[in-house]
């Protein structure tokens, strides 16, 4: 037991943590974007998705403590690493500016994670937490699209998610062990596409709620 957590408290063991919990949270996006593509079928369609999981009980409620347990890890251990990587600035800097490679991606991952945490706090709460009303789901959600402001906040939080996917997913493999010189070009490109995937397939739901409902 004092191994794991000897190694969990290391550098290399947070940077681990972070790479599961960060392929953990792609795969998740996945899954969540496949059932918000419901939406495009009108009500019907994502009401039955809807149904679908509340049908499921107390495996949706596993799932979401699980959810919220990798997020504390992840969002605390990036802190931990951030401030860490801060206190080593001189030297990181150095180290950096010789390496290059750096992307928009790499150079804002803390930034954009803490957008992203803020956002998923408010997302939380104007949907998860939302005051229970007569109103369908899919009400609630194109209700919500109907509002200018919100659309807005909503397109560039998915834009922060892309930006924040496209190195993460990389990174994850790339701290795990999971890369290979050969397969890298593969990996940082299936990287992009699925910041593509993200950024496109959640932020045009809902402006297209917007215009169509």
């Amino acid at each position: 037991m004092n191994w794991l957590i000897d190694t969990l408290g290391s550098s290399i063991g947070k940077k681990l943590m972070m790479g599961i919990t960060g392929l953990c949270f792609c795969g998740f996006l996945l899954v969540h974007l496949i059932g918000n593509l419901t939406l495009y079928g009108g009500p019907n369609a994502f009401g039955a998705y809807a149904a679908k999981l509340h049908s499921l009980g107390p495996l949706i409620t596993v799932a979401e403590v699980i959810l919220l347990l990798f997020a504390g890890v992840h969002v605390s251990t990036g802190l931990l690493l951030f401030y860490q990587n801060v206190r080593a600035r001189p030297f990181r800097y150095t180290l950096n500016k010789r390496e290059g490679g750096r992307t928009i991606g790499s150079a804002t991952m803390p930034y954009t994670g803490l957008l992203l945490l803020a956002f998923i706090v408010f997302h939380l709460l104007n949907f998860h937490f939302a005051e229970k009303t007569p109103q369908t789901l899919f009400q609630l959600v194109a209700g919500a699209f109907q509002n200018l402001p919100y659309v807005v906040i909503y397109v560039l939080a998915m834009i922060v998610a892309a930006v924040h996917v496209s190195h993460g997913f990389w990174s994850a493999f790339h701290t795990l062990g999971l890369s290979h010189p050969k397969y890298e070009p593969l990996i940082k490109g299936a990287g992009i596409a699925l910041s593509f995937l993200v950024g496109i397939g959640f932020g045009m739901i809902p402006v297209y709620l917007a215009v169509m409902t």
